[in-house]
């Protein structure tokens, strides 16, 4: 089974300073990863997270620069690679799929003719510098759709569109086809506990002919329901026959928050969010209880002959100009007003002062 993880993030954290320790000892933890037998990494890439005037948006600013750096380490690692087209500027979701700046006048003629460019020349690109991706997701989690409304699926409660949808997805498969053809391509989703929405999604995916390779799912148990009803889905989408992972995953550690300067910042999931029937009980929100879902959650997932897991952003430290988006990048998400510091830390691998977790140790192959 692939045992990966997602750290986009990982060069902005080490160019303000961040430090990962076992102990006293500082320790590379991506060294630490590749001894735990952990051997992918996923990358995500945005195509211009940047204002109109300049102002980076953060959050590891994923273009393809970065893509290409953060490529070229994990290579010198030892890491296979898996490369996360977003087709937006900043974060795509299943709230969100913005479309990029560039593309904003188009068409849906217009609109397929860019993805296939920009999928393929990305491609080229980390081809020519040597770090080409055996794993490619063509849009990250497009449970609704995918840039929006041109390829949107669920408008007021109400799912559909799918010729749409599935011209643009059907660009960016067929860039990875010709530009990598030994790469295997991923269709992600969340909603991971929804059969319903898997089985209409994945049965459209059918009848519209689109070639992918593996089935793609989000697993976080605050949205995701219990990892039996996670199972039950992902083991009723076999007879689609295709390869099966869950591309994110995360737990806690804490549901306390953590401190900057005096002021407490605000966490996606703390104490008034953390309370999940069937988990959080027998997995409280603490570094043991963190290790023991880990552990279990492994155990799970070989069981069931899923090919794969990757855990999202376990580096994601705190810390001064640490931030999951610039004002700039708020506004081109429609999200201004909130606190822009690092809202997800407390689902690290690491402590909030970069101290190995017990979970670490868990989350590997053995």
């Amino acid at each position: 089974m692939i045992l990966g993880i997602d750290v986009s993030t990982y060069l902005e954290e080490l160019s303000h300073g961040a430090k990962y320790y076992d102990g006293s000892r500082d320790i590379d933890p991506l060294d630490a990863f590749i001894e735990n037998g952990v051997d992918h990494m996923r990358i995500r890439v945005w195509n211009d997270p940047k204002s109109s005037g300049g102002e980076p948006y953060l959050a590891g600013n994923c273009d393809m620069d970065n893509y290409v750096r953060l490529a070229k380490l994990a290579k010198e690692k030892g890491f296979k690679l898996l490369m996360d087209f977003h087709y937006s500027d900043f974060w795509a979701d299943p709230g969100k799929q913005m479309i990029p700046k560039a593309w904003v006048n188009y068409g849906i003629n217009e609109m397929c003719d860019a993805v296939y460019l920009f999928t393929k020349e990305c491609l080229e690109i980390a081809k020519q510098e040597g770090v080409a991706p055996t794993l490619i997701q063509v849009g990250n989690e497009i449970t609704n759709g995918i840039l929006w409304p041109v390829g949107k699926l669920e408008i007021d409660g109400r799912r559909g569109n799918y010729d749409n949808f599935c011209r643009l997805i059907d660009a960016g498969c067929r860039a990875c086809r010709e530009a990598l053809p030994e790469a295997r391509i991923i269709l992600h989703l969340e909603r991971s506990h929804d059969k319903e929405v898997y089985q209409e999604f994945f049965n459209e995916m059918a009848t519209h002919g689109i070639d992918f390779d593996i089935i793609g799912a989000s697993y976080y148990p605050y949205w995701h329901g219990t990892p039996s009803q996670l199972m039950e889905n992902l083991n009723a989408c076999k007879h689609f026959g295709k390869e099966i992972m869950v591309v994110e995953l995360g737990y806690g550690f804490t549901d306390k928050g953590y401190t900057i300067d005096g002021e407490e910042r605000r966490l996606v999931i703390d104490a008034e969010r953390a309370v999940i029937p069937g988990v959080t009980d027998r997995y409280p929100l603490t570094p043991e209880g963190q290790a023991e879902y880990i552990k279990d959650f492994i155990a799970l997932v070989r069981k069931n002959g899923i090919g794969g897991v990757f855990y999202w952003e376990p580096l994601w430290l705190p810390g001064e100009g640490i931030c999951w988006a610039s004002e700039a990048g708020q506004s081109y998400i429609h999200e201004e007003g909130k606190s822009t510091a690092n809202e997800w830390a407390n689902q690290c691998l690491f402590d909030y002062e970069g101290h190995i977790l017990p979970a670490f140790d868990e989350f590997k192959n053995k």
